[in-house]
């Protein structure tokens, strides 16, 4: 049965989706963009800053799911600039320190608010 899971610590979707969606211990979480939940705004700042918010958004996430970045199997991430690839990455390496999960990252030719990064993310119990 499919469960809709809402972290109230990660930021509200701001269209017609919802933030998480749990079904067969696998929790689907739709793309993540830098939104400071406690402002509703984008966090200012480079693909560093903006990479560190949309993870610590995931994390609220699976964290309301019951789950953990252990529990990651898949990333998907969409870079605004491929350019800013390995700085992203370097945020990435503090939250995903082993059992790294499988990944795709490529650029979009936008992303929601302009963002400079969006991360959609698999969790399996």
């Amino acid at each position: 049965m499919k469960k809709i899971i809402h972290a109230p610590d990660a930021p509200a979707a701001i269209g017609p989706y919802s933030q998480s969606v749990e079904i067969n211990n696998t929790l689907y979480i739709s793309g993540q963009i830098p939104i400071d939940p406690v402002t509703g705004k984008m966090v200012e700042g480079d693909i560093k800053d903006q990479t560190r918010q949309v993870l610590k958004n995931i994390k609220a996430i699976l964290r309301a799911a019951g789950y953990s970045f252990e529990q990651v199997v898949k990333s998907t991430c969409m870079l605004s600039d491929m350019s800013d690839f390995k700085a992203m990455n370097e945020v990435y390496a503090e939250f995903y320190t082993e059992h790294y999960p499988a990944r795709a990252a490529f650029a979009v030719r936008e992303l929601p608010l302009s963002a400079l990064i969006e991360i959609e993310t698999i969790a399996v119990k």
